[in-house]
């Protein structure tokens, strides 16, 4: 029994103190936040703000160029709305389609898709940039979430895992009520797979909200910027950088991150355990 409770109490103060480290930088950001700019980097070993500031967080929301941050919220909000929507209906329609229906070359497409998976995005960001160029979509959203209604190769490989799990037999008792391919997706399939739905959402957002690669490439304008671009203005190579700014806002930036998390964490568990990733 005293050999269990001492196992007991070294894995608690093991995975607190491994808690504890994971969650440093985060405690480190939001201490770093309450105190004065010229200060932080001078007292950064220490995480107790003397003097004590709120001042940070009225003159981060203030923004620059004449736009506050809520814009650039707003506009990333925007952003993760669509790429949500674009992942959503062609992820589900195509991973539909490499589970359930036969045509010629089905498996050659889907190892060309999955070969898609492994491409860093640096590989096609030139061509991408180009064909965009040409389009006459710079500056707006279009270059950042029209792909997304093409798929997403992980999410597609994702969906079609889980949708193998489902029984055929459901599909063939759909066909003898007489319900056509769409209405068998639409009514028997999609309902089936929420959990991977949600994990598939989940995943856009976080993707998408940090995103700071692609609106750096395509938006120009202060207007527009996304809440990764507008952070990093905060910082100058001429002028005195705002890091208490840029920290009180990267806090603001978290706040919708944790709720999600903490809301559909579950979601999370559950689509990625039932989706067959494990093999």
């Amino acid at each position: 029994m005293a050999n269990s409770k001492v196992k007991y109490l070294l894995y608690h103060i093991l995975v607190g103190g491994f808690a504890i480290l994971l969650l440093y930088p985060v405690i480190w950001l939001l201490v770093s936040s309450f105190k004065e700019s010229k200060d932080i980097f001078v007292t950064a070993g220490s995480l107790i703000p003397n003097p004590f500031t709120l001042v940070n967080y009225p003159q981060g929301w203030e923004g620059f160029g004449g736009y506050g941050f809520g814009t650039f919220i707003k506009n990333t909000i925007v952003f993760v709305f669509w790429m949500l929507v674009g992942h959503l209906i062609s992820c589900s329609l195509i991973a539909f389609g490499f589970a359930r229906l036969k045509f010629v070359g089905r498996g050659f497409w889907f190892a060309i898709m999955l070969v898609t998976l492994m491409l860093p995005y640096e590989v096609v960001m030139i061509p991408q940039y180009i064909i965009f160029s040409e389009l006459g979509w710079l500056n707006s959203l279009k270059p950042l979430v029209v792909p997304a209604f093409f798929g997403h190769p992980f999410f597609i490989f994702l969906l079609v895992q889980f949708i193998r799990t489902i029984p055929r037999e459901l599909d063939e008792a759909a066909t003898i009520d007489g319900a056509n391919t769409f209405q068998i997706f639409y009514k028997v399939i999609l309902p089936l797979i929420v959990p991977a739905l949600a994990t598939t959402a989940i995943f856009t957002f976080y993707w998408t909200w940090d995103n700071l690669l692609g609106p750096v490439l395509y938006l120009n304008s202060p207007e527009k910027y996304t809440v990764s671009m507008a952070l990093n203005m905060f910082l100058s190579n001429e002028t005195v950088s705002n890091w208490g700014a840029m920290f009180a806002m990267s806090m603001v930036t978290l706040v919708p991150v944790f709720v999600i998390f903490f809301i559909f964490q579950r979601y999370v568990v559950e689509g990625i355990s039932t989706t067959g990733l494990k093999g």
